[in-house]
């Protein structure tokens, strides 16, 4: 009795055993073979009979447009779709303008508020979206005059530019653009400001100026630094005379370009051509939002003031960003306009930015 009833637990536990069994050597068998199409049609539509609901591998995914390749949409914020899913527009075509702002001293002045700031595009009123006042780190070029007129002056302006960078931003990255007879970029971007200075410590100044092609290759050169924030240094008496580039083509550049210029004409009093050299310099720093200052050549002290106060200015500025309403004007060039309405106390304060851009519209 006890024989049968052994022989009926094994029969029973075989017998649940075999599907499972059956299943597993099914499955080994697809993946090694797998099934015919034709000869399976008809399991799959037994399978669709029983799963109303088809499977989201078997069935292939609709296309999806790329939100990269469409144009952006004329606004930013938050909405909700038909669905009741939330989704964010973002518009790309964002315009920053860098602002300097100084009291009837000549002093920086810290501390303002979006609230005091008022932003036209071509007259016209614009909502300020983005505003910050952080003392953020600059990729800077120095684009530095080693040519045969420089010959007197190259030392002390070495002592002024030694104060430049001890007074930049710790995280500030340079590069060193010199030129004579031809620019040549002597240092690519650094964190180093002593690595800068080295290659300047033994220079012979000699030959002739090609101001506007160094110019223009740092402008292109700039735009390869990692810090949103960029600005090139020139150090020149300005007075081009072997350049390939012609001064419209640069100041065509120059105005597309995003980054401010400052430039430090080492004048010699007794020099003729001292006038043109200078009115170079004021054109392209001007239109980039930045300044030009001439100081003595023989006056090095002077030469050290001017460039710690040039580092300062770039490290108290205040960045605004505001979206254009205006997105169908055909105009290529818009005119920028900043207004500041300070605290009561300040007084009157003047404003430096680069007052136009380029439009988005191709």
């Amino acid at each position: 009795m006890k024989l049968k009833l052994a022989r009926g637990v094994v029969i029973v536990t075989l017998t649940a055993l075999l599907p499972a069994v059956g299943s597993a050597i099914y499955n080994q068998q697809n993946q090694s073979h797998p099934p015919d199409k034709t000869t399976d049609q008809p399991k799959a539509d037994a399978a669709k009979e029983s799963k109303p609901q088809q499977s989201p591998v078997s069935q292939p995914a609709a296309p999806q447009q790329s939100t990269a390749s469409q144009p952006a949409a004329p606004q930013t914020g938050q909405g909700s779709d038909k669905q009741g899913q939330d989704k964010l527009i973002i518009n790309t075509d964002l315009v920053n303008v860098t602002v300097s702002v100084t009291d009837v001293y000549g002093r920086f002045v810290t501390g303002l508020s979006k609230d005091h700031f008022e932003v036209y595009d071509d007259k016209v009123k614009q909502q300020i979206a983005h505003f910050t006042d952080d003392d953020a780190p600059v990729s800077l070029g120095i684009v530095y005059d080693v040519s045969g007129s420089m010959k007197e002056r190259i030392h002390r302006s070495l002592k002024a530019l030694k104060r430049f960078v001890e007074t930049s931003h710790d995280d500030d990255d340079f590069f060193l653009l010199a030129f004579n007879d031809r620019a040549n970029l002597v240092q690519d971007f650094t964190v180093s400001a002593d690595t800068v200075l080295g290659h300047l410590m033994f220079v012979n100044p000699r030959g002739s100026t090609a101001l506007y092609d160094a110019a223009y290759l740092a402008v292109e050169k700039i735009r390869q630094g990692r810090h949103p924030k960029k600005a090139l240094l020139i150090i020149s008496d300005g007075q081009d005379n072997n350049s390939r580039y012609t001064y419209n083509e640069l100041r065509k550049r120059v105005k597309e370009a995003d980054v401010q210029i400052y430039a430090i004409g080492i004048e010699d009093p007794g020099d003729s051509l001292a006038g043109f050299g200078r009115s170079v310099l004021e054109e392209i720093s001007r239109m980039t939002g930045g300044r030009a200052f001439f100081p003595n050549a023989y006056n090095e002290p002077e030469l050290v003031e001017i460039c710690t106060r040039i580092a300062l200015e770039l490290r108290h500025q205040y960045a605004i960003g505001f979206y254009p309403t205006d997105t169908a004007s055909d105009a290529k060039w818009h005119k920028v306009q900043v207004k500041v309405n300070p605290p009561k106390g300040l007084g009157r304060l003047s404003v430096n930015y680069k007052d136009g851009y380029q439009s988005f519209k191709k």
